[in-house]
């Protein structure tokens, strides 16, 4: 029996270019780290994966819910406390922290294509939603608003918690941010609920309009807010937050870029009593 050195010596050099590239992105991942101290590159562990179609199109898409113990945990949350909130006018609104991925294209059960969302949370709530299927459809709730709200989509409520598989496709790496920067002044839990205060008249603008981004900048109507003291503002890589205290307005927004916090500008005009802040896009 002959051997085809040929094939042999292409599988070889596929083998060395996997690894050269296996070295290059760890020397990439250790790099952005150091460069920014503020992000933290996980490869979370598969946790359960969510079956459900996209509004008003039926479009089959999957979410893999991963756990991690570097995303931050949520604040104590019993089941008494829980059920509250899942009676209450939104329960999505709960701060429950997590990273949603980029979306990327798997094949299912049937060999179709399909869209599949990452999100991952911290590991021991993940657990903790392990032992109790009021805390696993509240994660799985809050992730989808997540979703809906970063990648402007609708999701059904009609989902389904695939039993022999915990992940569809291959887990990747993600960029968490471990730090968020306020722009105006730093975050102070607040005495009054937000439930009191207006979701606010907003724009989003990009600049240019044509082409690559180079800016995302956001224009917010803030009737009644004589200065600038009074609001708190938070500004994500891909999220922006704000509060006009007391109890006034609350906006709590996703969008679909990533932008740079540190060089981010907030500006408020007292006659106009909008806000402007200018946010340059991560290329």
């Amino acid at each position: 029996m002959s051997t085809d050195c040929s094939l042999l010596s292409s599988e070889l050099e596929l083998q060395r270019q996997e690894e050269i590239y296996q070295q290059l992105l760890l020397k990439t991942m250790e790099k952005m780290q150091t460069e920014n101290p503020e992000s933290k590159v996980i490869l979370p562990q598969p946790g359960l994966c969510v079956k459900t179609v996209t509004e008003p199109g039926k479009q089959k898409v999957f979410v893999n819910i991963c756990q991690s113990s570097s995303v931050p945990a949520p604040g104590d949350l019993t089941r008494e406390e829980l059920v509250e909130l899942l009676q209450s006018e939104d329960p999505s609104g709960y701060r429950l922290p997590m990273s949603l991925g980029e979306p990327h294209v798997e094949m299912d059960n049937k060999s179709e294509g399909c869209t599949v969302y990452d999100v991952v949370i911290n590991q021991e709530f993940f657990q903790k939603c392990q032992k109790d299927t009021l805390f696993q459809q509240f994660v799985i709730l809050v992730s989808f608003e997540g979703l809906e709200n970063k990648y402007n989509l609708e999701l059904s409520r009609d989902w389904k918690v695939l039993k022999n598989r915990k992940f569809l496709g291959s887990v990747s790496e993600q960029n968490i941010r471990t730090k968020s920067r306020p722009i105006i002044q730093e975050m102070q839990p607040q005495e009054s609920s937000t439930d009191l205060a207006k979701r606010p008249e907003f724009t989003l603008l990009v600049e240019p309009p044509a082409g690559d981004p180079e800016y995302l900048i956001a224009e917010i109507k803030l009737p009644g807010v004589a200065v600038s003291r009074s609001l708190v503002l938070d500004i994500g890589e891909d999220r922006l937050v704000l509060n006009a205290r007391p109890s006034l307005f609350h906006l709590d927004i996703f969008h679909p870029f990533l932008v740079n916090q540190e060089n981010s500008v907030a500006q408020y005009n007292t006659s106009t009593q909008v806000l402007t802040v200018t946010m340059p896009v991560v290329s």
